[in-house]
Formats: structure tokens, sequence, C-alpha cells
């Protein structure tokens, strides 16, 4: 296999690996604003920012944590054939799963991307390219510029509302690392094919 390719495997397993052991460290917050849930309602009043807290929490724990598990393989699966398969009958069913990973992803980045920009006050049908504009806007106008941008933030119907768009974004973070690492999936899958181990 070139180097590019097995440069970025090696880059993006690396990332994903780092930002996964940093993921599995939000379970200490959420066990945390969760037992402080229950000691405010047992002996205080109720706290009402615990529960948004303890789900923002677990998106971003789920979500960052998902690239991963893709890397480790521990992704669920259905064992009954695959387990009496040669190595490359598996890498073949791997590498066509991965695919329709790609895709699922794919539609859930784009449905992602659209959902933060609404959440940011963005209500019309092209929100990639709101998302440039916004991004130039910073370069040449700086924060200001992006802030005039913005329109009506989206914030929970709850009463401690809080804004929508970080976890949102968070959202859109974890599937392009979900993507990232699916695509060095895919070069393992294609390598195992060939005989080499990446």
């Amino acid at each position: 296999m070139p180097r590019v390719i097995t440069g970025y495997i090696r880059g993006v397993d690396a990332m994903n690996r780092f930002i996964g052991r940093i993921a599995m460290y939000l379970i200490f917050v959420l066990v945390g604003v969760l037992l402080w849930s229950s000691i405010s309602k047992t002996f205080f009043y109720p706290s009402i920012w615990t529960l948004e807290t303890a789900q923002f929490v677990m998106v971003a724990y789920y979500i960052l944590g998902g690239p991963y598990s893709i890397q480790m393989g521990s992704n669920v699966r259905m064992d009954l054939f695959y387990g009496g398969w040669s190595t490359k009958t598996k890498a073949w069913v791997d590498a066509f799963t991965v695919l329709f990973l790609m895709f699922y992803l794919g539609v859930l980045l784009f449905g992602a991307v659209g959902s933060t920009a609404y959440s940011l006050g963005y209500f019309g049908l092209e929100p990639f390219s709101f998302f440039w504009d916004l991004f130039v806007t910073l370069f040449t106008d700086g924060v200001s510029g992006v802030t005039e941008k913005i329109g009506h933030m989206e914030r929970s119907p709850t009463a401690w509302r809080p804004f929508l768009w970080p976890v949102k974004s968070m959202l859109c973070v974890g599937v392009i690392l979900m993507l990232l690492q699916s695509l060095a999936e895919l070069f393992r899958d294609i390598g195992r094919l060939r005989g080499v181990d990446l």
C-alpha cells in the first residue's frame, strides 16, 4: 500500500484513539451529574440543569466514542457465519459493510449540518454554504462579523433553556470522525484483500 494511505490510517487511528480515550472519561462527568441530581432532589431543591447536562454529556460520550469503537471492532455484528469464513471473504464483507456505513454516515452528516445551521438561526436550504460563508467571514471580518450573520439561536424548550448548537455541533464533529475512521477501515479491508495487514 502507498505510504500516503498507511500514513492516513495511522494518523486517523491515533487521533480517534486519543479522542476516544478522552470521551471515555466523560462517563465520570455523567456519573457526577447524575449523583448531584439525586443528592439535590433528596436534600435540596431539584437542579434544573442536571437532566439536560446529562443528556448532552451522553451525546458527547457516544458520538466521540463511536470512531474509537469502529477502530477497535467493537461494533455489534451477527456472527452466525462470519467466524467460519476465510480472511478474504471477511475482508469483502467488511468492505461492503464499511461502504454501507459510510453512506449512512454521509446522510447523517447532511442532517446534522442542517440541524446545526437551524440551531444557529439559518432557515435556508443550503446549510453547507451557510457554514462556508461563516468560515470566510471569520477570516475577513472576525468574530464580530460572524455574530452578525448568526440569527436567533435555538434553545431547549425546558426551564433551563440552554443553547442547542453546541450539542448539535458535537454530532457533526463525531460523524466526521466516524467517516474518517470508516475510510481507514475500508483501506484496511482493501489491504487484507491484497494480502497486506495494515
